[in-house]
This record gives structure tokens, C-alpha cells and sequence, in this order.
């Protein structure tokens, strides 16, 4: 088990730019199965999830080959469907969760597919229902597999039809969405995603030779075709990423510049920051965060504490919460975070307080931070990252700190931050990988 050694205190200043975005990745991916034809992805992310799932492909019988750094080509035109039923496909798919989207694809394009629980981050019930209710509103057939705890889904011939989802869950429109393009006769989903990962998912697609409409919106109508051709795609800015850089900038910048972001598909992630009294600013296509002696938390208009909630886009994504309760610790004021949407996900914040920040676990969903407004400086210590994303914002607390710190288990972050060590030191960070 691998781990960051971090010495605290060092300033960060210079030029970042974010990766291709692992969300976006994991779904055009697998979208690649639904042609026979040659698809060009680029910008991918060379991350822990993102590899194993284009190794899956792989196993598959996906010809998969790399033209150039973070640009790959994928053909799936010989599929080994008896793999797809293999104990050893089953077990890949357990250990990784962006591969519950192989479904839609395989189900569309080959009537069937097989699926076990996945597996993720550790971040509390992330249920399936959406999924599933979609591909049986299309027609398939469920049939569970006796002692071998996976559902064989099938279906001669998916048919088009109106669907409300019970939640708008990104991978399961994602995937309902990939099964309907070739459905026979026109699909409608209301209380779709719209974040900006499937806008791009459709938009490739329609390149393809789909018909979806209504993208960005939670209105999606899919009028079904009988195959689709290849295509060229490039993948957006990972805006987590980007928010992830906005924090290490806040808390121990000197001056950081983050490089082609993509500012429109960005939302309020800015605006968050900006209530914490973060001052950013847009040049181009860039941001520019300049030093923060100080950063005041906002108020409400009448007065009252500032409140942070995640929601469905547009609302704030509940990936950076992690990220923007770190910035919170050394701000001036309080601040309440709202997590709704994962019940496991501030249970980090103990390492946070065992490193001296003032926060109040209020219930598994809320937690108030009073920042220190920097007259306090953090402790290192000793950590381990439970997720992705609380693993990175431990880090942005450790690079803050007083002291050197050390956080196991960063196969989770590697998960989802390509080379991060590399890229934070050459911008004057002091971050170790120690193998033992």
C-alpha cells in the first residue's frame, strides 16, 4: 500500500492544467462499443479507474491502441461474448464502478449483458434502481444468476418509450441514454443528468450517428437508429480537478495559474469558492487565484450563516465539497456544509479536527467549520484517504500544515488525479511517494 509523505508549509506558484475529466472518460469509453467502427477518444486520463476500464475493454475483445500521449483508439468489431459471462469478467467488473456502464451498450448493441455489484468509493449507499428501471421501462428482462450473486439483463429488441427517473443520477441516464440509441422508435427521459459529462456523452453520439435532443436539459428524446459509425472525440477539463486546484491555491498559493478550464462548463464551482471569499479570476480561458493572506466567508442577505449544499447539476457537485471544507478551516467565519446526497462522505472531517480544525460533525449529511482565518495553522499527522475525493482534499490540508504528514491509502486518490505528486511539486510542493 502506497503513500504520500507531505511536507507542510511550502507555497505553491506557477502555471497547472487540469486533466481530460475521469467522469466524462469512463462513459464515451464505453460508449466506443456501440460501433464496429474506429473511435478516436482524447484527452483521456492516464488514472487508476480510467485504465482498468479500457483494460476491460480489452479483455473483451475491444482492439484498443494509443496514438499518442492521452489519445487512444477503440474498435469493438470482434466482442468475446462468452467472456462476458466468465466468473473473471464478473469479478473485474465487482472492483470497478464505471464499469456498470458497459450495460446500456452491450444490451443495445448485443441484447445482453451481465452485472454484479461494482464497487468505488466508500461513500455510502450508491443504489442501481435507476439503472435498472430504465433498461426494464425499454423492455429487458432481469434473471439473477443462483450462487453466483449476478443479474443476467436481456432483450431481443429494446423499444422507445417515456420514462421519469426516479432520481437524476449521471451514470444511469448515461447508461439508459446509450441503450436507447438503438431502441426501435422514439425514448423520452425526464429528470435526466444534465451535467456537462453527459452533454458531452450525447453530443459524441449524435457525431456518431444518434438522435438526442435536449441536451443540457432534463428533458432527453432519443429517436432510435439502427447503427452507428466511429468519430473523433475530445474529453473537457476535469472541472473536479480544476476545483481541486482552486483550493490548494486558496489555502497555500502564491500566485497559481490553472490553464485552459474550460470556464463554461465550469457552473457556480468558482461562485462556491468565491462564498468563502476566494478571490478568482477569469482571463481567457484560464484562472488566476492570487495570493490569499485573507478570505472572508460570506453571508446570506439576511444576515444569515453561509450554507453549502450539493445537488444535481447545475447545482454544486457534490465531488468538491470535500475540497471547499479544507479551504473553509482557514477562512474568516463559519460556514454550514450540506451534504444530501452521500451519507458517508464528511466522515473524513475527524482527521481534519485531529488536525486542529474547528469542526462540528453535526449528523452524517452536516457539518459547520469555523475558520481560523489563518491565525491557527493545521498539524500534520498521520491520515489514510477513505475516497477519492476526501483523499485529495487531506492532501490540500497537508501541503497547509505545520509539519510533515502522512496519508496511506493513496491508490484511492490515484484513482482519480493523474500524476498529482509530479505536477503539485513543480509547483513548489514537497510531497513524497514511499511504497512500504
Amino acid at each position: 500500500m502506497a503513500s504520500f509523505i507531505i511536507e507542510g508549509g511550502h507555497l505553491l506558484q506557477g502555471t497547472i492544467t487540469p486533466q481530460g475529466a475521469k467522469n466524462e472518460a469512463l462513459q464515451v469509453i464505453c460508449a466506443t462499443l456501440l460501433t464496429e467502427e474506429e473511435v478516436i477518444i482524447r484527452n483521456i486520463p492516464n488514472i487508476r479507474d480510467v485504465n482498468n476500464l479500457i483494460q476491460l475493454l480489452r479483455d473483451i475483445g475491444v482492439k484498443v491502441s494509443k496514438k499518442e500521449e492521452n489519445t487512444y483508439t477503440f474498435k469493438a468489431d470482434e466482442l468475446n461474448l462468452d467472456y462476458l459471462q466468465s466468473d473473471e469478467f464478473v469479478k473485474k467488473c465487482a472492483a470497478l464502478r464505471g464499469s456498470v456502464m458497459m450495460i446500456g451498450p452491450l444490451l443495445a448493441r448485443m441484447g445482453k449483458a451481465v452485472i454484479t455489484k461494482p464497487g468505488g468509493d466508500k461513500i455510502g449507499r450508491r443504489r442501481l434502481d435507476t439503472h435498472f428501471l430504465g433498461f426494464k421501462k425499454l423492455g429487458a428482462t432481469f434473471n439473477r444468476v443462483e450462487g453466483r450473486d449476478v443479474y443476467e439483463i436481456s432483450a431481443k429488441q429494446l423499444k422507445g418509450t417515456y420514462m421519469l427517473l426516479d432520481e437524476a443520477s449521471v451514470t444511469g441516464t448515461a447508461n439508459i441514454v446509450m441503450a436507447a440509441v438503438f431502441a426501435k422508435g422514439t425514448t423520452t427521459i425526464y429528470n435526466a443528468a444534465c451535467e456537462p459529462y453527459l452533454q458531452q456523452l450525447c453530443k459524441m453520439l449524435n457525431s456518431m450517428g444518434a438522435r438526442i435532443s435536449g441536451i443540457a436539459s432534463n428533458l432527453l428524446t432519443i429517436e432510435g437508429v439502427d447503427s452507428l459509425h466511429g468519430t473523433d472525440h475530445l474529453i473537457l477539463p476535469d472541472m473536479i480537478e480544476v476545483g481541486s486546484f482552486i483550493g490548494m491555491a486558496a489555502m497555500c498559493g502564491n500566485g497559481v495559474r490553472i490553464k485552459d478550464v474550460s470556464v463554461e462548463n465550469l457552473g457556480i464551482i468558482p461562485d462556491a469558492f468565491r462564498r468563502l471569499g476566494v478571490e478568482i479570476k477569469v482571463e481567457g480561458d484560464d484562472l488566476w487565484i492570487p495570493r490569499q493572506d485573507h478570505y472572508e466567508i460570506q453571508s446570506f442577505m439576511d444576515g444569515t450563516i453561509m450554507t453549502l449544499a450539493d445537488a444535481p447539476w447545475p447545482g454544486l457537485t457534490p465531488d468538491l465539497l470535500s475540497v471547499l471544507i479544507v479551504v473553509a478551516t482557514q477562512a474568516r467565519g463559519s460556514v454550514l456544509f450540506h451534504q444530501k446526497m452521500f451519507e458517508s462522505r464528511l466522515f473524513f472531517v475527524d482527521k481534519l479536527i485531529d488536525m486542529g480544525a474547528q469542526i462540528i460533525l453535526c449528523d452524517p449529511h452536516r457539518a459547520v467549520v469555523v475558520g481560523h482565518d489563518r491565525k491557527i495553522t493545521l498539524r500534520g499527522g498521520r491520515m489514510s484517504s477513505p475516497d477519492i475525493r476526501a483523499g485529495i482534499a487531506l492532501l490540500i490540508a497537508a501541503m497547509s500544515a505545520k509539519g510533515t504528514s502522512r496519508i496511506d491509502n493513496i491508490e484511492q486518490i490515484d484513482r482519480g488525479y493523474e500524476n498529482i505528486e509530479a505536477r503539485l511539486n513543480a509547483l513548489g510542493a514537497k510531497i513524497t511517494r514511499s511504497e512500504k
